[in-house]
């Protein structure tokens, strides 16, 4: 019975340990080519500049891409614990919502704007001063939407 025991608590202790950050040669390719770990999976490429992958539709927030430039509505940043970017969110005037130059549906319920982007659900709020969040599902990680 304890022979048993010894082998599961080992591979129960390797599964449930917490991943650790991306690499320092990683996390420069991303900010080098303005993508995001969340945007890389989506097509954003790692290995090109910022205005590269701005003008194939993956906006870095230095470099907004031709669709969110100058539009008007509620312009937004999804933070990580860290700081780092993790998206760029426009809410136009029209109730459209895009989500790095690209649009997603949206639902209001609650006061506050529900939307989602592959695992991340964002939530803004009516009141500019409401705490705003996004969350991913699926890396259990979360943190804070601001105004640009």
């Amino acid at each position: 019975m304890k022979t048993k025991l010894v082998p599961l608590a080992i591979v129960l202790a390797v599964a449930s340990s917490q991943a650790h950050a991306i690499n320092e040669q990683y996390r420069k390719k991303l900010e080098r080519s303005g993508c995001t770990q969340v945007s890389e999976m989506q097509g954003c490429d790692i290995n090109k500049s910022k205005e590269e992958n701005a003008k194939a539709g993956f906006a870095a927030p230095e470099v907004a891409a031709p669709s969110s430039a100058g539009a008007p509505g509620r312009h937004l940043i999804a933070k990580s614990d860290s700081g780092a970017t993790v998206a760029t969110i426009v809410i136009g005037t029209d109730g459209k919502v895009t989500v790095n130059g690209k649009e997603v549906p949206s639902k209001h319920a609650g006061g506050a704007l529900h939307f989602q982007q592959g695992m991340i659900t964002y939530t803004v709020q009516d009141n500019p001063d409401g705490e705003s969040f996004w969350m991913d599902t699926d890396a259990g990680t979360k943190g804070g939407i601001v105004k640009q």
